[in-house]
């Protein structure tokens, strides 16, 4: 496991950090830990608990502080009294390790494929935001989770198959009608760091009346993940690789519109849903109009009229076909935290 953030902090942080966890595995209702001001103290009870998201029941804390003492009191405040948190502990554990047995010996992109199509297919985001939805109960126990809850669940899963994940976070801003702060995760495969938000590709998947997987935003490098991301508040790797990029490895990442053309001549023929992404350039409104038009000439020859859902941002484009009589349809897609309908 990971202690991502703990490995950044100053010796007098690292005490305080050591002295909670501490504290908060034992369920000890308040205990001394170093001193700090009130904006340290938050950001090292906030990072803890990213490092360490299988610790699910204590949300918050009080504090009481003596002048001139080099220590604080700390008193947590727990999700649930100590008689459950004890008997969720042992569901969680349990439930953690029946889902990381069957593919314990896959590769390490495999088990992080497994772990994004966990999430998408079982988890559904929670509009209202209860207390455990922010935790691995929710998205583990309950089926439900918001950005947190999900990219902790990532995190305990691949902790237990090794491989290397942190959490990232990023900021809001208003500017933009962004409220939250939204949250994913970093892993390492093959080397290499990549950005995984599995949250966003959960709400992609269920966008419309085809529900399926996808895969936008598995393993983007910084270019990629900061086109419809906000910076990072907290230090994390930097992703600078892009070589196991989902539709890449997949050969589903096209720089020819030839290819673009054949494939969906395919998806027509045989009416499947063909999803892939643009990699021969900026994805202007030029190039996705030249796109667009082979789409159509596919369909056409097949009698056949395209669905196309496009996201722009990841420059990602996802369609199917119906028969000819039906209207084309083309849709801007807005991969969110589930905010959004």
């Amino acid at each position: 496991m990971e202690q991502y953030y703990y490995n950044h902090m100053d010796k007098q942080k690292q005490a305080a950090y050591h002295s909670i966890l501490q504290g908060i595995t034992s369920l000890a209702d308040e205990f001394q830990i170093p001193a700090l001001d009130g904006e340290d103290l938050y950001n090292v009870f906030f990072q803890l608990r990213l490092d360490h998201p299988e610790i699910f029941w204590a949300t918050g804390y009080k504090y009481r502080y003596y002048k001139d003492s080099p220590n604080i009191i700390f008193i947590p405040e727990y999700l649930f009294d100590k008689g459950k948190i004890k008997e969720h502990q042992k569901a969680m554990k349990s439930r953690v390790e029946k889902l990381v047995r069957p593919v314990q010996s896959l590769s390490e992109w495999e088990k992080e494929k497994y772990v994004h199509d966990f999430i998408c297919q079982n988890v559904h985001y929670d509009k209202l935001k209860k207390a455990y939805s922010h935790e691995i109960i929710g998205s583990l126990g309950q089926g439900v989770g918001v950005c947190e809850g999900i990219a902790k669940a990532v995190k305990v899963l691949l902790d237990a198959l090794g491989v290397w994940c942190v959490i990232a976070i990023c900021g809001n801003n208003p500017e933009k009608g962004i409220k939250y702060r939204h949250t994913w995760n970093i892993v390492r495969i093959g080397g290499a760091y990549y950005h995984l938000d599995a949250t966003f590709d959960n709400t992609l998947g269920k966008s419309d009346k085809v529900e399926d997987i996808r895969y936008d935003y598995f393993n983007l490098d910084d270019k990629q993940i900061f086109k419809d991301h906000e910076p990072l508040i907290a230090a994390a790797p930097h992703c600078t690789d892009h070589d196991h990029f989902y539709y890449k490895e997949k050969k589903l990442s096209f720089t020819k519109t030839e290819d673009v053309y054949k494939r969906s001549l395919q998806a027509a023929k045989k009416g499947k849903t063909l999803t892939f992404h643009w990699r021969g350039g900026y994805l202007t409104r030029e190039v996705l109009n030249e796109l667009l038009g082979l789409i159509r000439k596919a369909g056409e020859e097949k009698n056949k009229t395209a669905v196309v859902n496009i996201n722009w941002p990841q420059a990602v484009l996802r369609l199917y076909y119906t028969e000819a009589q039906m209207q084309e349809c083309i849709t801007m897609e807005d991969a969110n935290e589930g905010e959004k309908e």
